[in-house]
């Protein structure tokens, strides 16, 4: 009986554009996918794969730049999170058939993390926009999701790079990608400017005023700069509010992916070097892309020995 090969896309941003790399480093080498779960942006890319919908993503994500980002963000006063989310949503809904899982041509879960219980959530039956939105909500940066009466967030907080999912789907072999390997301590996070020496962090009383101020000139005037202020860094004023909180979430995910890796080791473990490209830098495409595709090429010998 021919071995199942299972891909399992691992969370990490902007960075997750790698995988459309990876999946058609597989594809050309004539490996078939039997199955393809994801968290957080693998479950984006891997929802697109399963849709049939891989190459128009690669042709949009390569288009994309800061104004096309902006479009997507519907920014809002903090609740639950800095966005809501539904203008992504909507313009996959748009452009892909918001297909029920169980329909789909090729087998597809994605993992999220009830906020109540702190608990992993498979999701492999109902909407694959459903899904996707759930796995991809970050913490602080988009609202939670509401299925099924649970509030649910990114997945990555609980599984990273869910290989044991792609098992419980019946893989025999487990391509993983891990997205985050090879970031902490690298040179973007260097790059961060030193605290100020007096051990002020910068907070005043009228810090709210302006935060409110920032948001409503960024809501009626869709300001470019402010916006790209508000989730990039800036030299000599130390990371921006996303790259604390996404950073943040990411080392805690690092540790975690470390543990259950070592536990749950998958056949074939991608790694491609992303350190250079931010959280937030989802115009980087061409170059996440390309980067996938080499990382999962060095690994297509091995794979091969293993199939056969």
């Amino acid at each position: 009986m021919a071995k199942k090969v299972g891909l399992a896309l691992g969370s990490g941003s902007a960075r997750g554009w790698s995988h459309i790399g990876v999946i058609q480093s597989l594809l050309k080498a004539n490996i078939h996918i039997d199955g393809i779960c994801g968290v957080s942006i693998g479950a984006l890319v891997a929802g697109c794969y399963a849709a049939g919908f891989l190459e128009p993503l690669d042709r949009w994500a390569r288009r994309l730049n800061w104004s096309h980002i902006i479009g997507f963000m519907d920014v809002m006063i903090p609740r639950s999170g800095l966005i809501e989310g539904e203008r992504m949503a909507n313009y996959f809904r748009q452009n892909i058939p918001d297909s029920m899982i169980e329909d789909l041509a090729v087998p597809f879960a994605a993992v999220a993390t009830d906020l109540k219980t702190g608990k992993e959530v498979w999701i492999r039956e109902g909407s694959l926009m459903e899904a996707i939105r759930a796995s991809i909500s970050l913490p602080g940066i988009f609202t939670p999701c509401q299925r099924n009466g649970q509030w649910l967030v990114d997945g990555g907080l609980v599984n990273p790079v869910p290989v044991s999912l792609s098992r419980a789907m019946g893989a025999d072999i487990v391509v993983a990608v891990n997205l985050n390997s090879d970031i902490m301590g690298k040179p973007r996070l260097r790059r961060m400017a030193d605290p100020p020496k007096n051990g002020r962090n910068g907070e005043n009383q009228r810090v709210q005023s302006r935060w409110q101020a920032f948001l409503n000139q960024v809501a009626q005037q869709r300001n470019l700069t402010s916006f790209k202020n508000l989730f990039q860094e800036q030299s000599g004023r130390g990371p921006s509010i996303f790259d604390v909180m996404a950073t943040s979430v990411k080392i805690m995910q690092d540790r975690i992916t470390q543990q259950r890796l070592t536990v749950e080791p998958p056949e074939i473990l991608v790694k491609p070097k992303l350190a250079h490209i931010g959280l937030m830098d989802f115009n980087q495409a061409e170059e996440s892309i390309e980067e996938g595709k080499r990382a999962m090429d060095l690994m297509i010998p091995v794979l091969k020995d293993l199939l056969d």
